[in-house]
C-alpha cells in the first residue's frame, strides 16, 4: 500500500509547476495618517504596528491593547501605512480578541503613492485593471488574512464592518524572484549610485514569473518593453532563465504571420532581444532552438519593404509620448526594422544559415536606402543614430542635446543615452541620467516610472506625501494615453536603462565577443573623479575600479575571471 500510496504522489507531483519566486515579510515603517477619532470612529495605538511582529494572533498574550485598536461606530476607522518602498506581493493582516467572536470586514488599499491609497475607485484613474488594489475582505477572530497581489508602497486598511478591531499586525508579504545582484557601480556621485540601485530594482521587481512590464498595472509580458530589461538583466543579475521564459513565451503565443502583443514593432523587438541575449550569453543551443521561427519571421517582414524601400509595417509603435507624431513613428519604425534586420545577419551566420543571412543582408541593403528625418524627435534621432542611418555625432547635436530633459522619455530614455555615447557625449548622458530619472527620485520614487515629465515636479508634492493644498498631485493630477492619473504604473521595467547605460559606458565595460570572451574596458568617467563596478559575465564577474588623476588621465585596474580577455 505505502508503494502505491508514494507512486500515486509521484504521479500527482509531477503535474506541478514550481514558483519561481520567494515570499518574504516586510514591516511599515511609519503610520502616515490616521482618521480622526469622532463619536463614530477612533484609532488607537496604531503606532505599535510598526514594531516587528510574527503575524501571530495574539502577539504571545492575551491582553487588550497588545495590537491597534479599530472602531467602527458608524464610520470608518482607517490607517495609512507606509512600507518604504515600492513592493510587489500583498499584505498579512492579524485580527486579535473582541468582545464578540465575530468576523468584521476590511478595505484594503493598495497605492504607489500615498495620494493613490487614500483615493476613491474611479477617481483620477485609480482602477482594478491587471490586480484588485482597492477591495473588502472578511478577517477572521483570532486569526490572519492575506490580500493581494500587486505592486504597491503604501496601505490603507478600513474597518468597514460596525464593531471593534484588535488588529495585532501588519505585514507586507513580497513575491520576488531570488536574483542575487552580481553587477554594481559605485562613483563620487551619490546621485548616480542611487540611480543605478533603483533601476536595478525596479527591474528585479519586475522580473516575477516572467518579465513584466509593471507590478500594479500591465502585469504582461510586452516584448519590446522587455529590452532595455534584457541590457538591465545582463548588467546586474547575470545570465537569468526568466528572460528565456519570457521570449519562448511570447514565441509560443505567437504565430509567425502576426504581431507580438499585436504590435509589429514588438516582433522587431524580439529578434533583437534574441540577438542581444545571445551575444551576451552565447547560449547557441537557445539560438537554435527558434532557428525556424526566426526564418518566418524575416520571411514575413520581408512583405513590408515597400517598392520605395521603406519600412511599411502597420501599427507603429515606439513609445506613448510619440504616439501622436506619425511621421516620427513612422522614420522610427524604419530605423527599428533596419536595425532587426542587422541583428539577422549576425544570428544567421550563428546559425549556419546562408540563405537566411542573403535574405536579411538583402533587407538591409534596401533599408539603408531610404534615409528619414527624425521629426524633431529624440526617441527616433536616437534610433536613427543607432541604426547607422544618420551620424550620431548630428543627432546629438541637433536634437538630443537640445532643450535638456525636454523629450526624454523613461522607455527610450534608454536608447537616447546609447545614442549621446556613440556620439562621444557621455558627459551629456550623465547630466540626462542625474537630472531626469534623479528628478523622480526627488519625488520619493524608489523604483522607475512608467513615463515621467520634469515639469510635472512643478509646484508638486511627493508622493510620500498626503495631498498638500495649493500643490500639484504628480501622481493623480498628471500622465497620458493609457496611463492616466492613478492608472500610471510607478514600477516599470522598461526604465531600467540607466544601469545598463552606466556600466557600459562610464565602466565601459562593453562584451566584443558572444558569451563575453572578449570584454571591453574603456571608461569614461565625464565630470566623475572615480568609478567602481561589476559585471557579471557568463564565466565570472568582472570588476573595475576607475580613478581620474589631476592630469585627467584615468587609472583603471581590472579583475577578469579566467577564459575573458580584456581590450583596453
Amino acid at each position: 500500500m505505502a508503494v502505491l500510496l508514494c507512486i500515486g504522489a509521484s504521479s500527482l507531483f509531477a503535474q506541478e509547476t514550481r514558483d519561481p519566486r520567494v515570499r518574504a515579510f516586510v514591516m511599515p515603517t511609519r503610520v502616515v495618517w490616521t482618521s480622526p477619532n469622532s463619536e463614530k470612529s477612533s484609532v488607537a495605538n496604531a503606532e505599535i504596528l510598526l514594531k516587528e511582529k510574527y503575524g501571530q494572533v495574539p502577539e504571545g498574550v492575551f491582553l487588550s491593547g497588545s495590537g491597534c485598536r479599530m472602531e467602527n461606530r458608524g464610520k470608518p476607522a482607517s490607517v495609512l501605512f507606509d512600507f518604504g518602498r515600492e513592493l510587489h506581493g500583498g499584505v498579512h493582516l492579524a485580527s486579535g480578541g473582541r468582545s464578540k467572536k465575530a468576523g468584521v470586514s476590511v478595505r484594503v488599499r493598495f497605492g504607489e503613492s500615498a495620494a493613490e491609497a487614500m483615493a476613491e475607485l474611479g477617481e483620477r484613474g485609480a482602477c482594478n485593471d491587471h490586480a484588485i488594489r482597492d477591495g473588502v475582505i472578511d478577517l477572521p477572530w483570532l486569526g490572519s488574512r492575506e490580500i493581494g497581489n500587486s505592486g504597491f508602497r503604501f496601505a490603507r486598511i478600513d474597518l468597514v464592518s460596525e464593531g471593534v478591531l484588535l488588529l495585532e499586525s501588519v505585514r507586507a508579504v513580497t513575491l520576488m524572484r531570488d536574483m542575487p545582484y552580481l553587477g554594481f557601480f559605485r562613483c563620487n556621485d551619490e546621485r548616480l549610485n542611487e540611480i543605478w540601485r533603483t533601476a536595478a530594482y525596479t527591474l528585479h521587481l519586475c522580473c516575477q514569473e516572467y518579465i513584466w512590464d509593471g507590478i500594479k498595472r500591465d502585469r504582461l509580458v510586452w516584448m519590446g518593453d522587455m529590452h532595455p530589461e534584457i541590457m538591465a538583466v545582463a548588467a546586474v543579475f547575470g545570465a537569468q532563465d526568466v528572460v528565456n521564459k519570457s521570449m519562448d513565451y511570447m514565441r509560443a503565443t505567437t504565430a509567425a504571420d502576426r504581431w507580438m502583443n499585436n504590435m509589429p514593432s514588438y516582433t522587431l523587438w524580439w529578434l533583437r532581444c534574441q540577438h542581444d541575449w545571445y551575444f551576451y550569453t552565447g547560449d547557441a543551443a537557445y539560438l537554435r532552438q527558434h532557428h525556424e521561427y526566426i526564418q518566418a519571421l524575416y520571411a514575413n517582414l520581408d512583405k513590408f519593404i515597400s517598392d520605395q524601400n521603406v519600412c511599411s509595417l502597420p501599427n507603429g509603435f515606439l513609445d506613448w509620448p510619440t504616439k501622436a507624431n506619425q511621421p516620427a513613428v513612422d522614420a522610427g519604425m524604419h530605423a527599428l526594422m533596419l536595425m532587426a534586420y542587422n541583428d539577422g545577419i549576425k544570428m544567421a551566420a550563428v546559425l549556419g544559415d546562408d540563405d537566411l543571412q542573403t535574405r536579411c543582408a538583402a533587407g538591409a541593403a534596401r533599408l539603408k536606402q531610404h534615409i528619414p528625418e527624425p521629426h524633431d524627435s529624440k526617441q527616433v534621432a536616437a534610433l536613427l543614430a543607432l541604426s547607422g542611418l544618420r551620424e550620431a555625432s548630428d543627432m546629438n547635436s541637433e536634437i538630443l542635446a537640445r532643450n535638456a530633459t525636454a523629450g526624454v522619455s523613461t522607455f527610450y530614455g534608454y536608447y537616447m543615452l546609447e545614442a549621446m555615447a556613440a556620439a562621444g557625449d557621455v558627459q551629456l548622458g550623465l547630466d540626462t541620467v542625474r537630472d531626469y530619472w534623479g528628478a523622480m527620485l526627488d519625488m520619493g520614487a524608489t523604483s522607475f516610472w512608467e513615463d515621467f515629465n520634469v515639469s510635472w515636479t512643478n509646484n508638486a508634492f511627493r508622493i510620500d506625501q498626503m495631498p498638500v493644498d495649493g500643490k500639484k498631485d504628480i501622481h493623480g493630477d498628471y500622465g497620458d494615453y493609457c496611463y492616466k492619473g492613478f492608472r500610471h504604473s510607478f514600477c516599470h521595467g522598461w526604465a531600467s536603462g540607466p544601469a545598463p547605460w552606466l556600466t557600459a559606458h562610464v565602466l565601459g565595460i562593453r562584451p566584443l565577443e558572444a558569451g563575453c570572451r572578449k570584454v571591453a574596458v574603456k571608461p569614461d568617467l565625464g565630470d566623475l573623479a572615480w568609478a567602481e563596478g561589476g559585471y557579471p559575465t557568463p564565466l565570472g564577474v568582472i570588476r573595475v575600479r576607475h580613478e581620474k588623476g589631476a592630469d585627467g588621465k584615468i587609472k583603471t585596474t581590472v579583475t577578469a575571471p579566467e577564459g575573458v580577455e580584456i581590450v583596453r
